[in-house]
């Protein structure tokens, strides 16, 4: 899969397409994908998701997609690096910064758009203009400071919309969704998902846990997290070059082997030989 690379710290690129040009790719950097006009299909990491005006994606670099175009679809991507808002001066340690990064480390393309109230895309859009009014400028000395701002801003638009649906899941459901937004947010971390670990985190005793998870999804908690974790090991034997001894690290498993037997287990058929069919 090809994985396009952003040479500079950040652009704006914005054009209309009848046809979408680029095969399936994922990317070195962040993307917020703003859709202007028109409509179609998003496929974000074997997801489908339609899309109209005023839809709003962010997109992180394992994130994989790409789109079919229904009618005529006037797309912005802003794409930028994480590290462009670390660096902002007098910044370091106010309160935004681990916000913006609980959104850049966390998928937010288990759903489709991010935001849904019309008022909430209408800032976005008011934001957005101003963003490429500036990026005009962009060799002003001024651009950087305003640049960083419109973006923080941004960001802080979507890890609102993003967090707040979660929370008003949460008070329907006493916290399933902040529970699985956990295990994506560490699904190559299994230290932190042991269930001990998760109950620890959301107050749960850890027999309770698992009983309440099973009551909100239908699925045991246990189940669930190798199960996503499969997804994504799929993902990485169709769409990159690793070998599976580096899958099985960036996973955490203990060796290739234990690997191989749980993908089998979950899909019958040996990572090896589920690569050569894809």
């Amino acid at each position: 899969m090809k994985r396009y690379i952003l040479h500079t710290p950040f652009n704006i690129y914005h054009f209309e397409a009848t046809t979408w040009m680029h095969a399936v790719h994922k990317h070195t950097y962040f993307e917020i994908i703003f859709i202007l006009k028109g409509h179609g299909i998003h496929n974000i990491n074997g997801n489908t998701f339609g899309y109209s005006e005023g839809d709003v994606f962010l997109l992180g670099p394992e994130d994989y997609h790409d789109f079919t175009i229904q009618e005529s679809t006037e797309f912005c991507f802003i794409r930028f690096h994480e590290s462009l808002h670390e660096h902002s001066a007098g910044d370091k340690d106010t309160p935004w910064q681990p916000i913006i990064k609980t959104l850049l480390t966390t998928s937010s393309q288990s759903r489709g758009t991010i935001v849904e109230d019309k008022q909430e895309k209408q800032k976005l859009h008011y934001l957005l203009t101003v963003l490429e009014e500036e990026y005009k400028r962009d060799q002003s000395p001024y651009f950087a400071i305003i640049r960083d701002s419109l973006l923080r801003s941004m960001l802080m638009i979507l890890a609102r919309n993003l967090f707040s649906h979660s929370l008003a899941n949460s008070q329907t459901t006493d916290s399933v969704e902040a529970i699985l937004m956990y295990i994506r947010q560490h699904i190559y971390q299994p230290g932190k998902l042991t269930i001990d670990h998760l109950a620890d985190v959301f107050h749960y005793a850890p027999a309770y846990i698992s009983l309440f998870f099973k009551k909100q999804t239908g699925e045991s908690l246990k189940q669930y997290i190798i199960k996503y974790k499969i997804k994504l090991i799929e993902a990485r034997l169709l769409y990159s070059s690793l070998n599976l001894a580096q899958i099985a690290d960036e996973f955490g498993y203990t060796d290739e082997s234990h690997l191989c037997k749980q993908f089998r287990k979950y899909t019958g058929s040996t990572p090896s030989d589920f690569r050569k069919r894809g």
